[in-house]
């Protein structure tokens, strides 16, 4: 698995997600999410990796995944004067954007693996 791959998938997503919710504030918003992810990249790869090798559950990798929503910081969105609680509900649908596109991308990856054994 190729890990910078899905860092790169991950970051289409999550400011695709940014700009759905906040497309006046793209530079905020984009910053903030570089911001997340080079925090978390660390810890991501090497749970995504123990996902794909069957080391952990699906469960345990969202709860370690959701364990980093300190991580999501979000000045930049703060400091432009989104409320606190569009800062909550954004941490919890980022923490969401990035398990489903990990998980769709290492079942992506055993599908490719399988179909060239097959």
């Amino acid at each position: 698995m190729d890990f910078k791959d899905l860092l790169k998938e991950l970051k289409g997503n999550l400011l695709s997600l940014m700009g759905s919710k906040f497309d006046d504030l793209k530079d905020e918003s984009k910053k903030d999410v570089q911001d997340f992810l080079k925090a978390s990249k660390a810890k991501l790869e090497r749970w995504t990796t123990l996902l794909a090798e069957g080391n952990i559950t699906l469960d345990d990798y969202k709860w370690l995944v959701e364990s980093q929503k300190d991580l999501v910081v979000l000045q930049g969105l703060y400091a432009a004067g989104v409320s606190k609680i569009k800062l909550g509900h954004l941490k919890n649908s980022i923490l969401d954007t990035v398990i489903n596109t990990a998980i769709g991308f290492v079942k992506e990856k055993e599908d490719g693996n399988n179909e060239a054994n097959a």
